[in-house]
């Protein structure tokens, strides 16, 4: 390796690779390679990094470049470690001694010619059996330790990318590449892939705390907005309602009832055609005076808005004459083919985003619709040759957008979903936005992107997955998400088993940042009516919907969360302010025990709030973890505990045990 300094960069060459290390804010550095002799400023999502001070030495057996806390070592044969203040190693690249010949892994960094611009690259660290690993984005994997797991890195309905990994031996990892590709996070090996790129380029930052790492993550990725008090409250959704005059009623019984009620949504077809992006007048006459109304009674709209474009619709030839559709790099230009045969507008594209944000403010946004519900924001695909929603095919080599092509670049598409909408509101002059999207990447966290978990089944194993997903979104920097409360999928309220689970997913539901209920509920129309996809359209999904029994417990949870919306406010304060997820695991408020770090069914609502939601069908007591350092009183009996200790609480259906951090007052009870 050949070895000079550029002002704050260290930079290394050999045998047609280049490296490049720098700081990139405070004790952070960022490596990038290539195999192209040459490094592209391809910063994606990241924002201008803070300016420091760096040290960097280069001696005959290789270099270094410290940050404070942290200190990059490469040697004379290009490999990199990385080094707390203490010399202790962070993070270590993993080699296999070049004299092995018969090794299929002699480098930390290979590349593979895709073609002369695109590479497939991997990049191998060394693993350590007592390394926990946590964030990643969002998956159903029943795992809030991702120690162990095989993590593909794409985006799909219920499966969000965002590539921060935060480990328990004191660093956070940025993978800064929207690829399409693969984390193994394995037990002889930690692994990043990327089907097709110009470059490795990822970012260590160092801490002595969860907390730490993460404000210093925040500074690189971006904190969310101050969500207004306002989306706090109770949202209300179902796919779907179909008219004016149903969403109408819907709302005024909830007023009748004398129930809290802040936003209620208008799911999809509700248009025209898919791509018109205006409601179809035969169904909702009268907009304008539907949202007045809903606004009166202190209710906030929102609508769905899908990216596709249908080929019947009357944007399709002026997006496709400007560009301003993805498109296919062979083949027939189709990319979805539910309820029409649809391409997709180009979120990648500035024009694009321009154009449909145009329509939207139009045709909602005059109305005084502002919050907008970005579905399909992976988005979805389905290639000609299949049959509707039935099978899925990604098939991301055959996409190109206006940054490159689909291996390249998938990932980053929702950033830029979300990001059309929150510049079109910015420029109306909007300063409370807070819309909602199925998927995120690095950075969606600040444009007021509200992130759910996508269309998961109505099941008491799905209700157990969604702790651990939010919370490792939690840990992406990712604070302001929600679930379809009782689920998306199935769901009969007249069958006890789901009264249960409904119930006890509203109890989980009430300490999430949103607490938002939707569903395609049963019993699901046999025929299509007069109304365009009635058949898409669900049973009832209002807290009444559930039986008596329910529908008592459901109330009073609703008057719970209007009690606690200061204290929620308060934390996503700080969240906007530090980057401090409201909704976190045990371990980031408790660090120095070790035994938080394995509780992945527990979580901590702020820090003086300790949330153990009740996961299984038919409990009636569990097993809670009070966590080291604190003292804990049990919000129904007033019982004090230490912290360090199991203990065995009473939870009857009624019930969700929560502790409050000895000297805390929160207004539990009514």
């Amino acid at each position: 390796m050949l070895f000079q300094k550029e002002g704050n960069k260290l930079v290394a060459t050999s045998g047609g690779e280049l490296i490049w290390i720098e700081p990139y804010g405070k004790d952070c550095l960022r490596f990038r390679s290539s195999a192209r002799g040459k490094i592209e400023p391809l910063d994606w999502t990241l924002l201008p990094p803070e300016e420091v001070e760096v040290e960097i030495q280069i001696t005959e057996q290789g270099a270094r470049i410290k940050n404070g806390k942290i200190t990059a070592r490469i040697d004379s044969q290009g490999s990199v470690c990385y080094l707390r203040e203490d010399g202790r190693v962070l993070l270590e690249e993993l080699w296999i001694d070049g004299r092995v010949k018969n090794a299929d892994l002699l480098k930390a960094r290979i590349y593979k010619a895709r073609s002369s611009e695109l590479f497939r690259t991997s990049l191998y660290f060394k693993a350590h059996p007592e390394e926990h690993f946590y964030g990643m984005g969002q998956y159903a994997n029943d795992c809030l330790d991702l120690k162990g797991c095989v993590l593909e890195l794409a985006q799909r309905n219920t499966q969000i990318s965002v590539p921060f990994l935060l480990s328990s031996r004191g660093y956070g990892f940025i993978w800064n590449n929207p690829a399409v590709g693969r984390a193994e996070l394995v037990k002889n090996h930690t692994l990043f892939y990327a089907e097709a790129t110009r470059q490795i380029d990822y970012l260590v930052i160092a801490g002595d705390t969860p907390e730490e790492i993460l404000k210093k993550y925040a500074a690189i990725t971006g904190k969310p907005p101050l969500i207004p008090d306002w989306a706090l409250g109770f949202w209300q959704c179902k796919l779907r309602y179909r008219t004016q005059n149903e969403i109408l009623e819907i709302a005024r019984e909830y007023k009748r009832r004398g129930l809290p009620l802040s936003v209620i949504v208008i799911d999809f077809f509700h248009w025209t055609n898919q791509g018109d992006w205006r409601f179809d007048p035969r169904y909702w006459p009268d907009p304008e005076g539907m949202v007045r109304e809903l606004n009166e009674m202190g209710i906030q709209v929102m609508v769905s808005i899908w990216p596709t474009v249908d080929i019947r619709s009357e944007n399709y030839k002026e997006m496709v004459q400007k560009g301003l559709l993805m498109r296919t790099e062979r083949g027939v230009p189709v990319l979805f083919t539910f309820r029409g045969i649809t391409s997709i507008f180009d979120a990648t594209n500035p024009e694009a985003r321009k154009f449909i944000w145009e329509k939207v403010k139009e045709n909602y946004y005059r109305y005084g619709i502002k919050m907008f519900w970005l579905d399909e924001a992976e988005p979805e695909m389905v290639m000609p040759g299949f049959e509707y929603d039935n099978v899925f095919s990604y098939d991301y080599d055959n996409v190109r957008y206006f940054l490159g092509n689909g291996l390249e670049v998938s990932n980053i598409y929702p950033f830029f979903y979300a990001l059309a909408f929150e510049q079109g509101l910015k420029e109306a002059g909007e300063t409370e936005i807070v819309n909602l999207a199925r998927c995120a990447w690095l950075g969606s966290q600040r444009l007021g992107a509200v992130v759910w978990s996508g269309d998961i089944p109505s099941t008491f194993e799905s209700l157990r997955k969604q702790v651990k997903a939010g919370l490792n979104m939690a840990i992406c920097g990712i604070p302001w998400w929600t679930t379809d409360i009782g689920g998306f999928y199935g769901g009969d309220p007249q069958d006890p088993s789901f009264r249960e689970l409904i119930v006890r997913w509203f109890q989980f539901g009430v300490f999430c940042p949103i607490f938002r209920l939707h569903g395609f509920r049963l019993p699901y129309p046999e025929r299509p009516h007069d109304c365009p996809a009635e058949e898409l359209t669900g049973g009832p999904n209002e807290v009444w919907s559930f039986g008596e029994e329910a529908y008592e417990i459901i109330k009073e949870l609703l008057f719970l969360r209007e009690r606690l919306k200061p204290y929620i406010a308060e934390g996503m304060k700080k969240a906007h302010e530090e980057g401090i997820p409201f909704m976190r695991p045990l371990f980031f408020d408790f660090p120095q025990d070790r035994e938080a770090y394995l509780i992945e069914d527990e979580y901590m609502f702020g820090p003086d709030l300790l949330v153990a939601p009740v996961l299984e069908e038919g409990a009636r007591t569990r097993r809670v973890y009070l966590p080291q350092g604190a003292r804990f009183r049990d919000a129904e009996s007033g019982t004090t505990y230490q912290g360090g200790q199991w203990i065995e609480v009473e939870a009857p259906l009624s019930r969700i045990p929560l502790f409050v951090r000895d000297g805390a007052q929160l207004p539990i009870k009514g």
